[in-house]
């Protein structure tokens, strides 16, 4: 009987692989066309992008735009922090790590929770223009809804 079992032809179960629900998300094509367009290493994290800011109903162009005004989208940054987080001195396992970190924070810190998106903003960066500059970055990646999608601040 056990010598059947190691000559018999084993039988793999068919287990399809799933596909991202971002791979055809709109928001993803603007993530990559924007971060492409500047040759910006944050390309390929649109996806980790779009989860965070889901996962914690934020802005979906929010924590791109962050990265893109603290780090040129990953191009200068220290410690996988592309956010710019703690003044860029809080190290991270990861830059995905770091992304779903202040994703996390953006949305349940107190001196974040209940802000609209300038309140949350201000409290990131206090310098004057610093605000406007991410939200005019936010405009550049495309309208705040796209195919349904919609955000929270």
């Amino acid at each position: 009987m056990l010598t059947a079992l190691l000559i018999a032809p084993a039988i793999i179960p068919d287990q399809r692989i799933p596909t991202s629900p971002y791979r055809n998300d709109p928001r993803r094509a603007h993530l990559e066309k924007f971060f492409g367009a500047r040759d910006c290493p944050a390309r390929a994290l649109a996806e980790d992008f779009l989860v965070a800011a889901d996962r914690h109903g934020l802005d979906w162009r929010l924590l791109p735009s962050i990265a893109f005004v603290e780090s040129t989208g990953g191009k200068a940054y220290r410690n996988n922090n592309i956010m710019g987080w703690g003044s860029s001195r809080q190290a991270f396992t990861s830059i995905r790590a770091g992304i779903h970190h202040v994703a996390e924070r953006l949305k349940n810190a107190g001196c974040y929770r209940d802000k609209g998106l300038k309140a949350k903003l201000r409290t990131y960066n206090p310098s004057p223009a610093y605000a406007g500059h991410v939200m005019r970055v936010m405009e550049l990646i495309g309208p705040a809804s796209l195919n349904g999608q919609t955000t929270a601040d």
